[in-house]
């Protein structure tokens, strides 16, 4: 988390947040009043349960990313906030979120990118001003060896069966009690605006921010992506494992080796507009695993591959919009193997 000690601003972290309602005992028996299931085969259901808006506001370096800012909400002042995160790198793709509406990995996100300023009329909209939040000089003496400086927590409340808010909120001039018996006002510092989260379109919430990404695995499963030769081991005339059989020139390697580096984060899934949409789709990261296969010189399934994708909510249902590939963190190009894939389709 470089640069944290060295705060030099503050930025507002607006987290959508989400308890799941748990779940009643009958809940999976069958009644008259149930919804149909979708003629599609989806799974996806509606999250039930508690939602609400909260505010985080922290002193912080520009170029901090917005997965430091959550550790330090985690860590020093809320330890019921949940989202998911592993390498930190970009590498693992397992803490992909909507900032700012844009699907992207919270470790890449750079505060300078994404915090953005608010009109004035609409800065405080849906919150409520409360009293003065005074801290004790042990909680404070905890933000100052952690680096972080919270000034205001905001939440609105809602239910699913209520259109009642409950809301509150802090005084965005808090102070905090430097020693005993001492209150001094926190320091101004240039605001940077504010960054909003969101779980990942597309997929069920589990809580706060985590979203149950299971179904690009089950998709990609589906596609069988592993390597498909035709079983007959190459050897020499002295009855040995010919090993150079299976040599790929550099051209070769070159048409797939991109393609390999997905991290299946689903980033390209929650930009889609018709996977995050809810209709019947396979989705992009399980076509691109098909692309990688398709491309592999080596492979001997590239009929079955195609037969596979060539149903109505495969290749079919892509609307070449290329949402997918704009904000993929390993460079993958996914619009453009969406299309390629849509070409050898029609032309086999």
């Amino acid at each position: 988390m470089g640069g944290i000690g060295n705060a030099t601003a503050t930025v507002t972290i607006r987290v959508k947040r989400f308890a799941p309602r748990p779940e009643r005992p009958n809940r999976s028996a069958v009644t008259a009043l149930r919804k149909p299931a979708s003629p599609f085969g989806s799974t996806r259901k509606r999250p039930r349960g508690k939602q609400w808006s909260q505010e985080y506001t922290l002193r912080v370096h520009p170029h901090d990313t917005v997965l430091d800012c959550l550790l330090i909400i985690k860590r020093t002042l809320d330890p019921t906030l949940a989202f998911r995160y592993s390498c930190g790198h970009g590498m693992c793709g397992s803490d992909a979120v909507a900032v700012n509406g844009t699907p992207t990995l919270l470790c890449t996100a750079r505060i300078s990118d994404y915090a953005k300023q608010l009109p004035q009329n609409t800065q405080n909209e849906g919150f409520r001003r409360t009293a003065t939040v005074n801290r004790s000089a042990a909680a404070t003496r905890g933000f100052a060896a952690s680096g972080g400086n919270v000034t205001e927590t905001n939440t609105t409340e809602t239910t699913e069966d209520t259109d009642a808010n409950s809301v509150s909120a802090t005084d965005a001039n808090a102070t905090v009690v430097a020693a005993e018996g001492t209150v001094a006002p926190t320091p101004l510092a240039p605001d940077l605006g504010i960054i909003e989260l969101a779980p990942l379109p597309g997929f069920p919430v589990q809580r706060d921010l985590i979203a149950d990404i299971d179904p690009i695995l089950d998709q990609i499963k589906r596609l069988q992506p592993y390597l498909q030769a035709d079983g007959k081991l190459a050897t020499t005339r002295e009855g040995k494992v010919d090993v150079f059989e299976y040599l790929q020139k550099p051209e070769q390697l070159a048409k797939y080796e991109l393609l390999s580096n997905c991290i299946a984060c689903g980033v390209c899934e929650g930009s889609c507009p018709v996977f995050a949409g809810g209709e019947a789709f396979i989705g992009p990261a399980a076509l691109v695993m098909a692309s990688r296969f398709l491309n592999d010189s080596r492979d001997d399934a590239a009929q079955q591959r195609l037969d596979a994708i060539d149903t109505a909510d495969g290749i079919a249902a892509c609307q070449s919009v290329r949402a997918c590939g704009r904000q993929c963190p390993r460079g993958i190009d996914v619009g453009e193997e969406m299309w390629q894939l849509t070409t050898a389709v029609r032309e086999r």
